[in-house]
């Protein structure tokens, strides 16, 4: 009975093994299969990624192309557009020495007459030498046959006629040739200003004092003005123009006769309305960047001026001075363009003169170079002018030019008449100047300049075409109280020693601030 127990055990276990045995098989099995199935499945999906990959290189490779086909394509249009200026230029070179051309042969053909005429000179002198020859046996021979002089003192007689009559005879030629000349000296200078008039092309624009702030819709200028309108008072108050507000439409009116403020009065607004924050605090740190970018701009303006002019080694302060001349005119005409005519005048004049051509050119382009500065204004622009240039090492003949172009100063130098010619062409063309504007602006500066004379004024701004001035105080020097005596100090001044029409508000502004941080 054991037996039996342990062999159905026996064959029970074997039964078992048989049976796991071959579970174990079908369970390796179907992990193979499920392991051959998720290796197909990521190999597919490699496959498609790699797919996909390849795709979007082949998209990435046709975009490069193309872009690289457009870079190609602008770079030769740039090339054929720089080969179209150059042959521009020839063309243009050509010209001008075919016009030279024709000057000189001008110029030959008017030396050939005067040859002609010398050769006829030199006959009649033969001829009257001959008779002076045959007078003198004449004369000789009356003197002996009637006088009865020796010969001695018949030939002195002779020799005296003779050099009278010579001497009236070369004074009648000098005086001939003395009037040719001039006339020909005339001629030549005529030639040489109309030639470097039709050679240098200018605009025609007059500056004004008003610029226009566009905006996209009407509800940007509720957000300018403001709650009580102390964005607008705070704009004011920080740049120094008038902003005008009114029913004109997407336009704001920025009113100012200094073109520097009125630009970055016109730059802040974009930064704000851009940046969409507007608030007084937000206003004045705006500005004040705009302020600084402004005195960037400025001299980059002056080295542009420079390279575009042909002119190198400008001291850094003359550069700065040259940038500023952008945004200041004169009677009506903007001065850097003014300058840059002058400087291209005296160059083609002193060309055709055989003057050195880089002295008159620097000369041109900072001859009025004393109208920047805003001190000294008791001194003539021409004679601070020049004084600028020789504190900043300029060529004497170069500085002579500043300062004779008004004639406050004796000229000494060749290039400083051209200067002077070239100035009044620049300045006399039509539609260059406009003397209205010139003495309002300057109406306007007396009356900001009369109130920043008193102690504790820190700021003046005219504005609404000076029938208002602002006068910004320091809160620390100047009382309450002394802030009305300060405007009726001011307003009297003006009534006593300005003339103006209408009348001038005065409104002096005193504002305290107290800071403090919590850290």
């Amino acid at each position: 009975m054991e037996l039996s127990t342990t062999i159905s055990i026996i064959i029970s276990l074997i039964i078992g093994v048989v049976i796991g045995r071959f579970l174990l098989q079908l369970v390796f099995k179907k992990q193979e299969q499920s392991a051959q199935e998720k290796a197909d499945r990521i190999i597919k999906e490699a496959e498609q990624q790699a797919e996909h990959h390849k795709k979007q290189r082949g998209l990435e490779a046709k975009e490069k192309f193309l872009q690289l086909k457009a870079e190609h394509e602008k770079e030769v249009n740039q090339r054929n557009n720089s080969i179209a200026q150059k042959e521009n230029t020839l063309r243009q070179k050509e010209t001008s020495l075919n016009q030279k051309l024709e000057s000189i042969n001008r110029d030959k053909q008017e030396l050939d007459n005067k040859n002609k005429k010398l050769d006829q000179l030199l006959e009649i002198n033969e001829k009257k030498k001959e008779e002076v020859d045959q007078l003198k046996s004449q004369h000789i021979k009356q003197l002996e046959t009637i006088a009865g002089l020796s010969a001695d003192e018949a030939k002195e007689q002779l020799v005296t006629s003779l050099r009278e009559e010579a001497r009236s005879q070369a004074m009648i030629q000098i005086k001939d040739i003395v009037d040719e000349a001039k006339l020909t000296a005339s001629k030549e200078a005529k030639k040489v200003v109309i030639q470097t008039i039709q050679r240098t092309a200018t605009e025609s624009a007059i500056e004004n004092t008003v610029s226009i702030f566009n905006i996209e819709n009407d509800e940007i200028k509720g957000r300018i003005i403001g709650r009580e309108g102390r964005n607008i008072r705070a704009l004011e108050a920080a740049t120094g123009v008038e902003i005008i507000v009114d029913d004109t439409p997407e336009a704001i009116i920025l009113s100012g006769f200094d073109p520097v403020r009125r630009e970055i009065a016109r730059l802040s607004l974009h930064r704000l309305v851009t940046d969409g924050r507007i608030h007084p605090a937000r206003i004045e740190e705006v500005v004040a960047k705009t302020r600084n970018q402004i005195e960037d701009e400025i001299v980059e303006i002056g080295e542009r001026t420079a390279i575009d002019l042909g002119i190198h080694g400008l001291h850094p302060e003359l550069v700065r001075m040259v940038g500023r001349m952008r945004y200041r005119s004169s009677y009506g005409q903007n001065l850097l363009q003014h300058s840059r005519e002058v400087a291209n005048f005296a160059a083609t004049m002193a060309s055709e003169l055989g003057l050195n051509v880089k002295h008159a050119k620097r000369a041109g382009l900072l001859h009025d170079i004393g109208k920047v500065p805003d001190d000294n204004p008791e001194l003539p622009h021409a004679i601070l002018g020049m004084q600028l240039a020789e504190k900043y090492k300029e060529h004497p003949d170069v500085c002579n030019a500043i300062g004779a172009h008004h004639d406050e100063i004796e000229m000494t130098s060749l290039i400083s008449p051209i200067v002077q010619a070239c100035d009044a062409i620049s300045g006399a063309r039509p539609g260059a100047r406009r003397e209205v504007v010139e003495s309002y602006i300057k109406r306007l500066k007396e009356l900001e300049e009369l109130a920043l004379s008193y102690p504790g004024v820190d700021k003046t701004f005219a504005i609404q075409a000076g029938r208002e001035l602002r006068v910004v105080v320091e809160s620390e020097k100047v009382t309450d109280a002394q802030a009305e005596i300060l405007a009726a100090d001011i307003s009297n001044r003006i009534q006593t020693e300005m003339t103006y029409p209408g009348q001038i508000k005065v409104t002096v502004i005193r504002e305290t601030r107290s800071v403090s941080y919590a850290k």
